[in-house]
């Protein structure tokens, strides 16, 4: 019963976080990188073996280019992302990518997009999402039918949605930082992570809602005698374990791949990581005592 007697601190905490990110994302905003904005893209691969990612990005960090971004791709090869390129700068950077000539490189593909297909995969990334969200309320709408006292099953979907929102405006504080002071750009790894926070909180959520609901269900059939406050409570402290320890051994797995998986999926690591928490705590903190407020049933135990 600790989080529902104490439920006005989460929620104030919770707001806090939330406004502070929204402040954050309004003032500093969220910069696009090549995906959404269009840029060029230049693959390159070493037929005697490439140098270090480290190594690689020190030779092109000198170019006048502006924000870059360089991706292994197979066992030789590194793809370079940037603003567009002149034909002059093209050939200054591979030149740099070869210390002028020094080492063989081979030039595998130089590509324009432009800001029809970065506007194209923004409109699909803005759709995915909302049909994830559409789908989510739906599904909780029909399985909590039966327990539509004293709060409509749609309501749980509502909630739900509330959290959601909780979820993925913490990450997105957190990576507009990472914008701001360490370079990062969106791309569609930062969508796939916002995707996959989803998916994972709303499972989070959705425990402990089912939780409440068999219980819930017990009291319809009068098989227990509580207040709808007390369900609430029970449930939570059915299900804590189980929440943390799941959490925990994704976070885990999470930070070996953020510590151990290169510079390419740091930002996608520790945007899930933070989702992960942030999903974790709105599953125990958020979601139950909001589901309280709207039964209506607000008496102090």
């Amino acid at each position: 019963m600790f989080v529902i007697k104490h439920r006005k601190i989460f929620l104030i905490f919770t707001a806090i976080m939330v406004v502070a990110s929204i402040t954050l994302l309004f003032t500093w905003g969220l910069k696009e990188g090549i995906d959404f904005a269009g840029g060029s893209i230049l693959e390159v691969s070493y037929p005697d073996g490439r140098p270090t990612l480290a190594e690689a990005q020190s030779r092109v960090n000198n170019l006048p280019i502006g924000n870059y971004s360089i991706r292994p791709i197979g066992d030789n090869g590194y793809v370079a992302r940037t603003r567009f390129l002149s034909e002059d700068e093209r050939i200054a950077l591979v030149n740099s990518l070869s210390l002028n000539g020094s080492e063989k490189i081979v030039e595998e593909r130089f590509n324009s997009i432009g800001p029809t297909v970065g506007q194209e995969l923004k409109n699909k990334a803005y759709v995915a999402i909302a049909i994830s969200i559409l789908a989510i309320v739906l599904f909780i709408t029909f399985a909590f039918r039966k327990v539509s006292k004293p709060v409509s099953s749609w309501k749980y979907g509502i909630v739900s949605i509330i959290a959601l929102v909780h979820d993925i405006l913490i990450p997105t504080g957190v990576f507009v930082i990472l914008i701001k002071y360490a370079g990062a750009e969106v791309d569609m790894l930062f969508v796939g992570a916002l995707l996959a926070i989803l998916g994972y909180s709303i499972n989070d959520t959705i425990i402990v809602f089912d939780r409440i609901r068999e219980n819930l269900d017990l009291v319809h059939r009068g098989r227990v005698r509580e207040s709808f406050k007390e369900t609430i409570g029970k449930s939570l402290n059915q299900t804590y374990r189980r929440s943390f320890n799941t959490s925990f051994t994704t976070i885990i797995v999470v930070f070996a791949l953020y510590l151990f998986g290169g510079a390419v999926t740091q930002n996608f690591a520790l945007t899930l990581i933070v989702g992960i928490v942030a999903g974790a705590y709105s599953s125990i903190f958020l979601a139950p005592p909001i589901l309280l407020m709207l039964s209506g049933e607000t008496k102090t135990l």
